[in-house]
Formats: C-alpha cells, sequence, structure tokens
C-alpha cells in the first residue's frame, strides 16, 4: 500500500477550519504557510535540509493550537529547529501572525495530522516533544479519537532520542488519568514525577496557552506531565 493509500484510510476528527480568515491571515497562508510546510513526498524528512541546516536540534509540538507556546519557544530557542503540527488553518494562520511579529524563522509546519508526519521522520530524530492541551474528546464513544493511544506513543517513542523529554499537558481529569495509564504501561517512557508540585506546576520555560487561560477561568485545573523517552538499550 502506498503513502498516499494509507494517509487516505486516516480519519481526521475535528475541524480543520473555523470562521473566515481575515485579509492578513489569508496572506500568511496563501503566501508563507507554503515555504514552511515540510514536503508531504519527503520519507524519510531531511530535518536538516528542512532547517537549512542552521538548527542544532529538532522539536515537536503536536496541535499547537493558536501557537502561543510555540512561538514562544521559537523566540527563545533559535538555535532550534521546531515542527508544529495543527490541521486547523485558523491556528496556523493566527501562528503565522505571531512568527511574522517576533522574527522567528526557526519553524516549519505540518497542516495534517500529526501521524501523517511521525511516520516519516527518521528514528531518534527528535530531542524534545510538546502535546499540549489537545482536545480531550470527553464522551465516550469519542475517546477512540484521543491521540494519545498505544500506536502514537510507539510512533513516538519511534522518534525521540534517548532521554528526550514529552511534555503533555491537560485540563481534563478523565483525560489526565488516560494519559497516565496509557504512559505508565509503556515500556518506553518513564513518568519524571517525584512531588505533586513535578506535575502541578509548569515551570518558567513552559508559557500557558489559550486553552489552559480558558480552563484556569472556568476552574478547571491542569496538569503537567514530563515523560522521558528511557533508552533504547534498557527498553529491549
Amino acid at each position: 500500500m502506498s503513502q498516499t493509500d494509507e494517509n487516505q484510510k486516516r480519519i481526521l476528527y475535528g475541524r480543520r477550519r473555523g470562521k473566515a480568515l481575515r485579509k492578513n491571515q489569508r496572506y500568511a497562508v496563501e503566501e508563507i504557510l507554503p515555504g514552511l510546510r515540510v514536503p508531504e513526498e519527503e520519507n524519510p524528512v531531511n530535518l536538516d535540509a528542512l532547517f537549512d541546516g542552521k538548527s542544532e536540534k529538532y522539536w515537536l509540538e503536536i496541535g499547537f493550537g493558536a501557537g502561543e507556546h510555540l512561538a514562544w519557544q521559537a523566540s527563545q530557542h533559535p538555535e532550534v529547529g521546531i515542527i508544529g503540527c495543527e490541521p486547523f488553518l485558523n491556528g496556523v494562520a493566527v501562528l503565522l501572525g505571531k512568527l511574522l511579529e517576533n522574527g522567528s524563522q526557526n519553524v516549519r509546519l505540518h497542516n495534517e495530522a500529526a501521524e501523517h508526519l511521525m511516520e516519516r521522520l527518521p528514528e531518534a530524530s527528535i530531542n524534545k516533544g510538546f502535546l499540549l492541551f489537545a482536545d480531550p474528546w470527553p464522551k465516550t464513544s469519542h475517546q477512540k479519537r484521543r491521540f494519545v493511544s498505544d500506536e502514537n506513543i510507539a510512533a513516538l517513542a519511534h522518534i525521540l532520542e534517548d532521554d528526550a523529554v514529552l511534555r503533555v499537558g491537560t485540563d481534563h481529569t478523565d483525560y489526565g488519568a488516560w494519559i497516565l495509564h496509557y504512559f505508565l504501561r509503556s515500556k518506553d517512557f518513564v513518568w519524571e514525577a517525584e512531588h505533586p508540585e513535578d506535575w502541578l506546576k509548569r515551570g518558567n520555560d513552559w508559557p500557558q496557552t489559550r486553552y489552559e487561560a480558558k480552563a484556569m477561568r472556568e476552574g478547571r485545573r491542569s496538569v503537567y506531565y514530563r515523560f522521558r523517552r528511557i533508552s533504547r538499550k534498557s527498553s529491549r
């Protein structure tokens, strides 16, 4: 089966587009986004070429929403090449505006489901990962749509280098328990937490997103997990 056929089998849950884009957002999507896209036909993805040989490390953010966290990380770490995955075009447009504003040139984008990209990234090529406030799909009948699954955890284990940290945040109690359940049963990750503050506080290098801010306004407590990709020798 070809890569195209496999991608077509996948169902992308959630919206692709919301309200109409403003004029400057349309310009960003039409004129800037094409130059930042990860080539869809490239397998495996050549990360050095993707970032013009200017990046020392590579990070991946899955579902960046409106891009508050990604834009901040890009501006704080210009030496890092960051790939952001987000199918929602309005969120991509907002992020592009932020990148234009802060002048960051170390971001590349995948405007499709993250699974389509992860299967094309080289093994142990990503130095840090982020999965922040993904849709919890709270209805029981929709839980199969949740990103955290055995399959996706295995894909993340494949592309993360040894000792790489994956940060996962959520404000949804049930999804928080779900996330722990799946990661704790994985042989490839360990939960880095010794005290409650290790998962109840973000830390100074973990900026707030609009989804977290909304959760706080509505009285929901967020959790901030850090999972470390253990050595491949140890996980065998």
